[in-house]
């Protein structure tokens, strides 16, 4: 029997001892009795350190007594002593990394080594620090070159990347030759908190890495491309790489053209149009195709067609609502303008609008201003007959009207153009600024700047800045509020000091700092703080910013600010939905109301589109009827009027974009969709304002596939959806209830009178005659028989092969074809397919690497996609080119005729601006050539 040691006293003693071999003796026997005794142990720590500087000692001694001290100060907590000692162990640390038993001493080591290296190549970047220790150094090298070894790439390319050592990540890749671990390496820099001149570096370090794609290439790095292009919005580097795919991948050209616009600034894409090359004979009709893409009109027009065609909105929802609702309430009147604008968005239809103008006349005052803007949802991306169907609101030429109550169907007019044109405002922006200029009402001019900031959206225009500025320094309330959000608009992403710097000024002289905001004793400079910290940090996931985030949420004094917190939490955490439910969790259960509308707004936000249980699981708590919560609170009068009005904006994105859209605040090649960022956070402050609202409509995503050609049209063609119909189907419309009819019940037929009835009617049978026997309603003889109880119950006689084929349950297909133009989710995106004998293939794939489950055919798999809004314009390879082909009709039609003539009592004139013209989209499928809808006025009630 093997007797258990129940103390290192012994062996300690021997460090006591004169003789040299005793002490070598105790070190090496104490090492693995650390782990039992190391209170013990740690009391003779001093001894320990002793033996380790003596030099009477030969080195493997030395050796020994470091990692000696190293194991007993890891057991104590000092984890840098630890480290140090470590270091100095050098070959006795090597051998003891492959002790079993001793792995958690050794990757906590290790661990606090790679953090000591990273700061310490930091401090070395900057000039701060010292050189670093060699044999750290050494120690990394040889963590680098174990990760190689075995495999783990991804290791050794997140400690690079931290370490600033991009030599190793060019190394991984020389090694591997896998595009992946660049697109890995990509998303690392940018995913995470990673200063920006240090992003850059990373960026234009990988970029030139990356091999040159090629049509049908089943890679996704084509993604990692664009979004690093996006990131950088560098002309000087995408029109290179685009003019070097003109000659030989000009379809590749067109589709990165287009997934850029998605992501893309105005200012950004408008320096890649005007600098790309005018090309020879060969290459010019190249460049002029990639010219109109960058445009973004393009887009916006194939979206349009697609929302306009696939629209499934029930008019009768909105019907129940306005039944609902008191349409003179103005809170209840906003509520269910912006409804059907959501619900309409994009679609062109403004059926509910012609067939309710006695509710639409009325609005009055800032409910006017929110229904005339309700109609830029509604027409969002119809930009070449914008101010047509506008007309009969915007403000006159000579100037504004004198007739009362116009002003606010004005200024919602004008706020109405800036959403119609928003990511391709260059044509509308001249004719705002002179609007805003030349306003004197404060509700134009507040429509006027939201217009032109929407429109402008980082266009970066100093003269559109200079004229919102002089608004917002003129003091008026309203007017000046709008400009505020304008000007940030129009220099959206620049960073630029000097605009910084006069909109804080203006606010309070103060430094242009998120820690001096919200630092402030002013409620509001600390609750424009976090939007400030929640934009500046959006997508990153920043563990600082979260911390910061959640402080606030928990220890503001004030109700706004918390609710502030918690809800741009969901703009840090939106390209991670998952971790959105665990981070919120605790705060959905708060006391504080505010902190626990926060919480929702935040998982809606983040978790848009999803699905996520996480998320459905905090917020049917917090609902009071998880089935038809949003129609059962909007019909009950006794609800709160803030639940009803909550409640009608829900309805509205559950059926937002006639069922064809979702929201998503990253475009499909996973950079940050900033116009959606910014719709989202202006929605946010209808809490304050409730025309803000609106701006919901600017995160609104397509869910469909577009294909076309290299001609840059739409061809007729199939793609499978891998999966049952009635999975991704459409809602079904509802039905209006019906009264119940009585229905008349079978008689009670007793059997024994059964049984004499039958014998009857058998003897009858037989001797020829008939008998008109009593008999229950139906082709189905019911026999009442005694049960069990000795009550009556009846038998139904019809036997299953008699039953007719109707009722009989047909199997549902396990898959279907879609034509072009088709909607597909985000989800549906994983059992998409091309055939692979199909005439038309996309030149990428959109499979992300990021998910693992999905399916991807052979051929050209659309397969799963992390990133949100569905599969989106694909241009086709045609594998059969000298065959015919069959397009999709996308002719203009004719100009729309001029608005009719404006009655005295509701007029504000036409608009003053020429009438746009130019190519557009049909908005008839029936009749390419038809006009688009023609314009009419809201009856409001202008004495109101």
């Amino acid at each position: 029997m093997v007797r258990q040691q129940s103390s290192a006293a012994g062996v300690l003693a021997l460090l006591q001892e004169p003789d040299p071999v005793f002490k070598q003796h105790a070190l090496k026997a104490l090492s693995p009795l650390v782990p039992q005794f190391w209170a013990e142990i740690s009391e003779h720590i001093g001894e320990i350190e002793t033996l380790y500087e003596s030099n009477d000692l030969p080195k493997p001694a030395r050796d020994a007594a470091a990692l000696l001290a190293s194991k007993v100060y890891y057991y104590l907590g000092e984890y840098e002593e630890a480290l140090s000692f470590a270091l100095g162990a050098t070959n006795a640390f090597q051998s003891e990394a492959r002790t079993p038993g001793s792995e958690e001493y050794i990757e906590t080591v290790v661990s606090k080594a790679i953090d000591r290296y990273i700061q310490a190549r930091s401090e070395e970047k900057s000039g701060s620090g010292a050189k670093i220790d060699p044999r750290l150094q050494g120690i990394i090298e040889g963590i680098f070159e174990r990760c190689i070894s075995e495999g783990e790439f991804k290791q050794a390319i997140g400690i690079a990347l931290e370490s600033h050592r991009l030599d190793v990540v060019a190394s991984v890749y020389s090694r591997t030759k896998d595009v992946s671990l660049l697109s890995y390496a990509m998303e690392g820099v940018l995913d995470t908190g990673f200063s920006l001149s240090y992003r850059d570096q990373v960026l234009r370090f990988l970029f030139p890495l990356f091999p040159t794609p090629t049509t049908g290439d089943s890679s996704p790095h084509v993604h990692s491309l664009t979004r690093l292009l996006v990131t950088l919005s560098d002309p000087e580097l995408t029109i290179p790489f685009l003019t070097s795919l003109v000659i030989n991948e000009p379809l590749l050209a067109y589709q990165i053209a287009f997934d850029l616009v998605e992501g893309g600034s105005q200012d950004y894409l408008e320096n890649v149009r005007t600098s790309l090359p005018e090309g020879d004979e060969q290459t010019k009709p190249t460049y002029d195709k990639l010219r109109q893409i960058l445009t973004g009109k393009e887009s916006v027009k194939l979206y349009l067609e697609f929302l306009k065609r696939n629209n499934q909105t029930d008019l009768l929802i909105l019907k129940n609502t306005k039944d609902a609702l008191e349409p003179r309430s103005s809170l209840y009147h906003t509520a269910l303008t912006l409804q059907n604008a959501f619900m309409h968005s994009g679609t062109t239809s403004d059926v509910f609008l012609r067939e309710n103008l006695e509710w639409l006349g009325l609005a009055s005052n800032w409910a006017k201003f929110s229904a005339t803007a309700g109609l830029g949802v509604i027409h969002k991306g119809y930009f070449e007959q914008g101010q047509t169907i506008l007309g009969p609101y915007l403000p006159q030429a000579a100037g504004e009207s004198n007739v009362q109550g116009a002003n606010y169907s004005e200024g919602g007019a004008l706020y109405a153009l800036g959403l119609i044109n928003a990511g391709c405002g260059s044509d509308v922006t001249t004719y705002l600024r002179d609007t805003l200029r030349t306003a004197q009402g404060e509700v134009v001019q507040h429509g006027a700047a939201l217009g032109l900031g929407i429109a402008g959206m980082g266009s970066k225009s100093a003269e559109a800045f200079e004229d919102l500025k002089n608004v917002l320094f003129s003091d008026s309330a309203v007017a000046g509020e709008a400009s505020g959000f304008a000007m940030g608009l129009i220099m959206l992403g620049t960073a630029a000091s000097d605009p910084v710097r006069e909109m804080l000024q203006y606010a309070q002289e103060a430094d242009e700092t998120i820690k001096l905001l919200l630092a402030e004793k002013d409620p509001i400079l600390r609750y424009g703080g976090v939007y400030t910290l929640a934009l500046a940090y959006a997508g990153t996931a920043d563990n600082d910013a979260v911390r910061k985030l959640l402080h606030i949420a928990v220890s503001d004094v004030s109700d706004d600010v918390r609710r502030a917190a918690v809800t741009s939490l969901a703009f840090l955490l939106f390209k991670s939905p998952s971790q959105v439910p665990r981070v919120v969790q605790l705060l959905s259960e708060s006391y504080n109301p505010h902190v626990r509308c926060g919480a929702t707004l935040a998982l809606g936000i983040a978790c848009a589109g999803t699905g996520l249980q996480d998320a459905i699981d905090i917020l049917e708590p917090m609902t009071k009827d998880s089935v038809d919560f949003y129609a059962k609170v909007i019909a009950d009068k006794h609800e709160d009027h803030m639940a009803r009005f909550g409640a009608a904006l829900g309805q509205g994105f559950v059926d937002a974009g006639g069922r064809n859209v979702t929201i998503s605040l990253q475009s499909r090649a996973g950079s940050s969709n900033t116009s959606a960022i910014v719709g989202m956070v202006l929605f946010c402050q209808f809490w304050y304002w409730y025309p803000l609202a609106h701006c919901a409509a600017l995160a609104f995503s397509p869910t469909g596939i577009i294909g076309l050609n290299g001609d840059l049209k739409a061809p007729n063609f199939d793609f499978i959806s891998n999966a049952k119909p009635s999975l991704f189907t459409y809602p079904s419309a509802t039905k209006t209830p019906k009264k119940e009819a009585a229905t008349k019940v079978a008689t009670a037929v007793l059997s024994t009178t059964a049984k004499v009835k039958a014998r009857e009617k058998k003897k009858a049978a037989a001797e020829g005659e008939t008998m008109d026997l009593d008999k229950p309603d139906g082709d189905a003889d019911v026999e009442m028989s005694d049960t069990k109880d000795g009550d009556v119950s009846p038998i139904n006689h019809l036997s299953e092969d008699s039953k007719p084929s109707s009722s009989r349950k047909k199997l549902e297909p396990t898959s279907e074809t879609k034509p072009n133009f088709s909607r597909v989710t985000p989800a549906q995106l994983a059992y998409i397919s091309f055939p692979s004998d199909g005439r038309y293939q996309p030149v990428r794939t959109v499979t992300s690497t990021k998910q693992g489950r999905g399916f991807t055919s052979k051929a050209s798999g659309v397969g799963p996609e992390k990133y949100g809004g569905g599969g989106g314009i694909l241009i086709l390879s045609d594998l059969r080119p000298d065959e015919e082909a069959e397009f999709i009709e996308l002719e203009a039609p004719a100009l729309a005729p001029p608005p009719p003539e404006v009655t005295p009592a509701a007029a504000t004139g036409a608009a003053a601006a020429p009438q746009p013209t130019g190519r557009h989209i049909a908005l008839d499928e029936s009749s390419p050539d038809a006009p688009p809808p023609e314009p009419f006025e809201y009856p409001f009630d202008n004495d109101t």
